[in-house]
């Protein structure tokens, strides 16, 4: 009888490893996986502030250091804005510059209207005739 329970009790202790060894396991894939999530989050965030700030080409991003980057206990990147603004004055090409020329004017909304006959002078008239004439032959 104490056999069986001895080898009861060492298969059980088996099963017991076994589980721990899987829980460890598991426990060391979800710190990846957050580490990841973390990761994916910074660059989201501070792509963010880079598109609020002007950048030109989001590659530009690439050439930044995000280790020192942390999220806060919110969940939210606390110096993505400090990041950015550094970045900024180190490699200003690759934000847009502000023009000091006059802004262009935004097109209308409205589609473009053609002239009517009766707002047309002889000669317009004229022109205006012989190109539908000619489109028609």
């Amino acid at each position: 009888m104490n056999e069986i329970e001895t080898e009861s009790e060492r298969g059980g202790e088996d099963v017991v490893e076994d589980f721990r060894a899987q829980a460890i396991a598991l426990e060391r894939r979800l710190h990846e996986l957050k580490q990841q999530f973390d990761m994916r989050l910074i660059r989201a965030e501070v792509k963010a502030e880079a598109v609020r700030a002007g950048i030109l080409d989001l590659d530009g991003l690439k050439l930044l250091d995000l280790s020192g980057i942390v999220l806060n206990d919110e969940g939210e990147v606390e110096n993505a804005n400090d990041l950015i603004t550094r970045f900024k004055k180190a490699k200003p090409w690759l934000f847009g510059m502000t023009s000091s020329s006059s802004p262009l004017t935004p097109p209308s909304a409205l589609p473009p209207r053609q002239k009517h006959a009766t707002e047309m002078t002889k000669e317009e008239y004229a022109a205006a005739r012989a190109m539908l004439l000619k489109q028609r032959y």
